[in-house]
């Protein structure tokens, strides 16, 4: 346990420390990997080993899919999906009580099978979401909370860029990983529904617009191109006709005639810049991809995960129990480190206990990614919480405070997710096949 708590403190602490300061996590995690080889604990620097090691995280055909999955995701924000994915939320729920604030956590359910990652849906759909419920006479609490809470959907239904981070270090299948997380994250829309029903009920909202079949035909119309996109894409997968990675690139082609012949809003220009935006992004994700490789290989070299096995099993197991203890740890790393940062530091490490203790690391991938998820949430470092902060008219402290009561419906989701695996791995084994 001594030899751990040393290993743990210095290949852990180090590069929390450099998180703390400020310094970017592949770099951070370099650093890491240079000061532990130099230390007596390592076995010298070895500029091979991290070229080589540097060259073979990203030699892997499934990172193709980052940058098709980012750039279609900038690429439906570019041609105004947006406002029709909204519109045709508000056509389908609108007229309950409360309406606006069911209009946007489905309106997230659906715009989640498009951008993939929860800060693009706080940005671009959140903006709209909040300042309709704010000109609908909705409070700002109900408003910051329900805004906050269902843009965490965009990273568990599929297409999602942490999902396919997870697959790629855990070498899973990003196709079943992409199934697993359907059910995960249409319970948390509909958790987030009841407990809004309770609000708006409690407050005394008044049930809006009635429905009207004209109008959710036309909106349904407006939206159809754009719901054919998240179809393409999942129906490929569990048909067997593409890959994740290659369903990616099909379904950017198919956004990119879509903007340029169909809704004629995207010309040559506003493509190339969002290139350019979409290269940055990639960059930055497989470079820190990269340098976690290599953070991973440094890792087994001082049997930091085989010690965190030994200890975990010695305690219990059972493999729900160490779900659990996994979980904990988690929430607690969510509170302080970025989603993509944590994933990548931690798979490595977390690998060898799954494959001990005999844990399906595609029911671990979804759990992982939804407890994760909560971060987003949760201070000192939620992103999605500073995005609120500047696409509405919220100070950090109200949006902090609005988000509270939406734990709860995410924490059960996650309850059940554990306790029945069957929610993740019965749509993967079955649509897919194991």
């Amino acid at each position: 346990m001594s030899e751990l708590l040393i290993i743990g403190a210095l290949f852990l602490g180090t590069l929390l420390v450099m998180y703390a300061l400020g310094v970017p996590v592949g770099i951070a995690m370099g650093a890491t990997c240079v000061i532990v080889m130099v230390s007596p604990f390592g076995n010298g620097l070895n500029y091979g080993v991290i070229s080589q090691q540097l060259l073979y995280g990203l030699n892997s055909f499934t990172l193709l899919a980052i940058p098709f999955y980012l750039l279609l995701g900038r690429l439906m924000n570019r041609i105004g999906m947006t406002p029709r994915i909204f519109d045709l939320a508000n056509s389908m729920v609108g007229q309950f009580r409360g309406g606006l604030a069911h209009v946007n956590i489905v309106a997230s359910m659906i715009f989640s099978g498009m951008s993939g990652l929860a800060v693009a849906d706080a940005a671009g759909l959140g903006r709209v979401e909040y300042a309709a419920m704010r000109d609908q006479g909705y409070e700002k609490d109900i408003s910051l909370g329900v805004t906050g809470s269902s843009a965490i959907i965009g990273p568990i239904i599929p297409p999602s860029v942490p999902i396919i981070i997870y697959a790629v270090l855990a070498e899973e299948s990003i196709g079943q990983l992409f199934l697993g997380g359907i059910v995960p994250g249409v319970l948390i829309g509909v958790f987030l529904m009841l407990l809004v029903m309770l609000f708006v009920y409690r407050r005394g909202y008044e049930t809006e617009d009635s429905f009207e079949l004209a109008n959710f035909w036309r909106s349904l119309k407006e939206a159809v191109f754009p719901l054919l996109a998240p179809i393409l894409i999942i129906g490929g997968i569990i048909t067997g006709t593409f890959t994740a990675t290659e369903a990616g690139a099909i379904a950017v082609v198919y956004t990119v005639l879509l903007g340029m012949f169909v809704y004629r809003n995207l010309t040559l220009r506003g493509l190339f810049e969002e290139l350019q935006y979409g290269m940055v992004e990639t960059f930055a994700l497989t470079f820190i991809v990269g340098v976690a490789s290599l953070y991973g290989l440094i890792a087994l070299q001082l049997r930091l995960p085989i010690l965190m096995a030994e200890s975990i099993t010695a305690f219990s197991g059972d493999p729900t129990v160490v779900i659990f203890l996994l979980v904990g740890l988690l929430l607690v790393v969510g509170t302080f480190m970025e989603t993509i940062a944590a994933i990548t530091i931690l798979v490595p490490i977390f690998m060898p206990i799954l494959q001990l203790t005999g844990i399906d690391p595609i029911h671990f991938g979804i759990v992982m990614i939804l407890t994760l998820m909560l971060g987003l949430l949760t201070p000192p470092f939620g992103v999605i919480l500073f995005v609120l902060e500047k696409v509405t008219d919220a100070t950090l402290e109200e949006t902090m405070k609005a988000v509270l009561p939406y734990y709860v419906p995410i924490l059960l989701v996650l309850l059940l997710t554990i306790l029945i695996p069957e929610i993740v791995t019965y749509p993967a084994t079955e649509l897919m096949g194991t």
